[in-house]
């Protein structure tokens, strides 16, 4: 990722946005495809990157690998690394991170709610879920 250009129109834009609308601050922090997803699978408990990827077959490396490293530097998540061979590396839910689950959670519900409601099913209970 390139330097962010502190001073620019648009950063500025946005800082006074993130004062403005609390939602435009949590989209910063996990607004991708990628990155509410990882967060849901890290509800359940501490996953190695092997068990992330695994769940989440469709990502790419890259993306898996960029979305990790961003939602560490917004403290959603820690990585613990253990100094062994081959490397052993965890990722958890900080506090921030557990904060997010009844959003989580929601988003959840409102997925199984709508596809009710148009008679396409998406998942039958939230027993199917991490966490």
């Amino acid at each position: 990722m390139g330097k962010v250009k502190e001073n620019s129109t648009i950063q500025l834009n946005k800082q006074t946005v993130f004062k403005l609308c609390p939602v435009t601050y949590v989209m910063e922090k996990i607004g991708s495809y990628w990155k509410p997803i990882i967060l849901f699978h890290l509800l359940s408990g501490p996953k190695r990157y092997g068990e992330l990827k695994k769940a989440m077959p469709h990502i790419t490396e890259k993306m898996l690998v960029q979305h990790l490293k961003q939602l560490e530097a917004d403290n959603l998540i820690l990585r613990e690394a253990m100094p062994v061979i081959p490397p052993h590396v965890t990722y958890s839910l900080t506090e921030a991170g557990q904060a997010l689950k009844p959003v989580l959670l929601a988003m959840a519900n409102w997925a199984i709610e709508d596809g009710r409601k148009r008679d396409e099913p998406l998942f039958l209970t939230l027993e199917n879920f991490p966490g």
